[in-house]
């Protein structure tokens, strides 16, 4: 049985690696085609909605236990790379967001356009700015710091910027929403944070399986989300159009900020090695964070569109940094000239 296991796997891995695509993007697809296909209605709907919140809470509860408030803070005498790389998070990528309101609703509909600005007001990721920036030989150490810093502020930051930038008669944050945030987000996350003293090397030597309970939240989350949608037929009003205008403005954000975090840490004069944590670091949006999240802050009927902004973006993200990371490492062994 193994053995046949394995003959059929392999294939679909060999396929996934050749083309370049997210393993747990392609699990996320799946999830969605079994939302699409066999949706939880009535009770079964109810107990997949209570075991989401369940799941987020304890998503966030292991976010805290993981991440070194005090590495954070031990990293804050780099500031000003640090401070580049949240102008890049938290200002450049909000204003970009306001812009392509230019685009709705003529080109993006409404729940697209909510989803490109949630999109734009999320932390950055931990895990591949700092195994991109590894690769391309670039300042590591910064990098874990501004990764860290960047979620343990977007754990505040970024429903503040929702309830904010987004109207009060669209799809805000109202104010069971903000206990919601509290109850599912900051209070287990305070937890992980203050039994990190007492569970922290536990988690750390138990990273494998516990990536597979995260993951595994993530899923049931989306399921839940995209069942939800499909029982309100918020999926009917998805047309190609709008779709392709998505695909080209995910790529477009996406070369911005490349180009801005590149060209201005040159300005700025930072080294080489710190220029790579910036772009990487600057460039990216964490889609670990941004599913559960937006499943508080949004009605589970509305998030189904709102993420899929995230999940294409999340994705090109991967394939360009990919591809970045491995010239710049070439760059470092035979000394060329740094791209940005």
């Amino acid at each position: 049985m193994t053995d046949l296991l394995t003959s059929l796997t392999r294939p679909v891995s060999a396929l996934l690696t050749k083309l370049r695509i997210d393993p747990f993007i392609a699990a996320i697809l799946a999830t969605v085609g079994i939302a699409s296909l066999l949706p939880a209605t009535g009770s079964a709907a109810t107990g997949f909605g209570i075991a989401s919140k369940i799941a987020v809470g304890l998503l966030f509860f292991l976010y805290g236990a993981r991440l070194s408030g005090q590495e954070a803070l031990d990293g804050l005498r780099h500031w000003r790379l640090h401070t580049t790389v949240l102008c890049a998070t938290f200002v450049l990528f909000p204003l970009l967001g306001l812009a392509a309101s230019l685009l709705s609703p003529g080109l993006l509909t409404e729940p697209l356009y909510t989803g490109v600005l949630f999109l734009c007001l999320l932390p950055s990721t931990v895990q591949s700015s700092i195994a991109f920036t590894s690769i391309a030989k670039g300042n590591v150490a910064a990098a874990i710091c501004s990764a860290s810093l960047s979620n343990l502020l977007g754990i505040v930051l970024t429903p503040l910027l929702v309830a904010l930038l987004l109207s009060a008669d669209g799809p805000g944050v109202s104010g069971s929403a903000v206990l919601d945030i509290v109850a599912q987000l900051l209070l287990p996350f305070v937890a992980g944070q203050l039994a990190r003293r007492w569970i922290g090397p536990w988690v750390q030597q138990h990273s494998t399986p516990l990536k597979l309970v995260d993951r595994g939240s993530i899923l049931l989350v989306v399921y839940t989300a995209f069942s939800a949608g499909m029982a309100e037929g918020t999926w009917h009003t998805l047309e190609p159009g709008p779709l392709l205008v998505l695909l080209a403005v995910c790529v477009l954000l996406l070369a911005i900020v490349l180009g801005a975090t590149g060209g201005g840490a040159k300005l700025l004069g930072f080294s080489r090695a710190d220029r790579i944590t910036i772009v990487f670091c600057g460039s990216k949006k964490s889609l670990a964070s941004g599913l559960p999240m937006a499943t508080v802050l949004f009605g589970h009927s509305e998030v189904g569109l709102i993420v899929l902004p995230l999940m294409l973006f999340h994705q090109i993200q991967l394939i360009v940094c990919a591809a970045m990371a491995r010239r710049y490492a070439r760059q470092a062994v035979t000394d060329e000239p740094a791209l940005v």
